[in-house]
């Protein structure tokens, strides 16, 4: 038999409950619609982002074929895009690096130019070109330069395949830990020429364990997996068109990641002096050239200012633009065109 008055009394207390949780939603609702501030703060609180383990997650039987190929193409882009390509038409990268030879540990390094959230970045404005540019636009230009070759056809199977796998690196990032893990790192110009003695001195306490004394990289044993370490100047490597040959560009880089497993974006091992003078050795080496560099920046006040080829948009010699001192070249467009340069 129903007893009405107990059944009564948990069906007011079910009402008495619901009307409460309502009350928060809505006291809730509207205290984040007059602060939204707070709304923000608290989802960066409760999504707590962590990169992906690339190589367990690759090993997974589920991941999307794309996004599995561009791995592959990233990180053994001289078996499938390089010299060694089966297919002489597929030879379109010019040496024998890969693309994660700058773009460490599979591009999900912090400070070394990740590719987390590096999708959500483009379309953006490119000095270089003086137009807006897309991630694949981006991309040809690192196989043009850093890889010494050709361009991609933005529409082949490579190309989608290489911005699946960047995608799959960003799903889930927030957008303030986009710019957290992108580029590599500041530093600060030291007010000098490069010293190609320091420099030396540096690169043989630092360097030559893995790049060897010549700077020609290690090789693995079975040459078809490319380098353990990657040359880093003369026939095999990124040519003079490429943003590491900057002096700035690429100190920042050394500060950020070098030596490699020692250093990180976090605690660099080497001052800003020291990845200055060393960045600067290994750009005084000869590597090959790339054609109509001159076209480049066709508003040559948006050139950075440690580009070591013309023309510019000053007087200062072309050994200032290659080895510095910088700082009067970034106070220059400072004070006469109001463009803030950081390399």
């Amino acid at each position: 038999m129903i007893n009405y008055k107990i059944l009564t009394k948990r069906v007011a207390v079910i009402i008495a409950g619901l009307i409460g949780l309502m009350a928060v939603v809505f006291i809730g609702l509207y205290y984040f619609q007059e602060h939204p501030e707070a709304l923000k703060k608290s989802e960066r609180t409760i999504t707590i982002w962590q990169p992906r383990n690339v190589d367990e997650d690759m090993a997974n039987a589920f991941i999307m074929p794309d996004v599995k190929y561009g791995y592959d193409l990233l990180t053994q882009t001289q078996r499938y895009l390089g010299p060694q390509a089966e297919n002489p038409q597929m030879r379109l990268s010019g040496n024998n690096l890969k693309c994660t030879s700058c773009h460490l540990d599979s591009g999900n390094r912090p400070g070394s130019g990740s590719w987390a959230g590096v999708t959500q970045r483009y379309p953006s404005f490119r000095g270089r070109s003086n137009a807006m540019g897309s991630i694949q636009d981006r991309i040809n230009g690192c196989m043009e330069r850093s890889m010494n070759g050709e361009k991609l056809d933005i529409d082949s199977r490579e190309m989608r395949a290489m911005v699946a796998y960047m995608d799959w690196l960003s799903e889930g990032i927030p957008e303030d830990e986009v710019e957290n893990v992108s580029g590599y790192t500041n530093l600060e110009p030291p007010n000098m020429a490069v010293d190609l003695g320091k420099g030396q001195q540096i690169f043989t306490t630092h360097c030559i364990e893995c790049h060897q004394e010549d700077g020609q990289g290690l090789k693995h044993e079975d040459f078809k997996d490319g380098y353990v370490y990657p040359p880093l100047w003369g026939d095999d490597t990124f040519n003079d068109g490429a943003g590491m040959n900057r002096v700035l560009t690429a100190a920042q880089f050394i500060k950020a990641n070098m030596p490699y497993l020692l250093a990180t974006r976090e605690n660099p091992v080497l001052t800003d002096e020291e990845a200055y003078h060393v960045a600067g050795y290994i750009n005084s080496f000869k590597r090959p050239e790339k054609a109509n560099k001159d076209k480049d920046y066709p508003d040559l006040k948006l050139k950075p200012v440690s580009t070591p080829y013309g023309p510019w948009e000053d007087d200062f010699t072309a050994e200032q633009h290659k080895f510095g001192p910088f700082p009067p070249i970034i106070a220059y467009y400072k004070e006469k065109y109001d463009i803030k340069k950081s390399k």
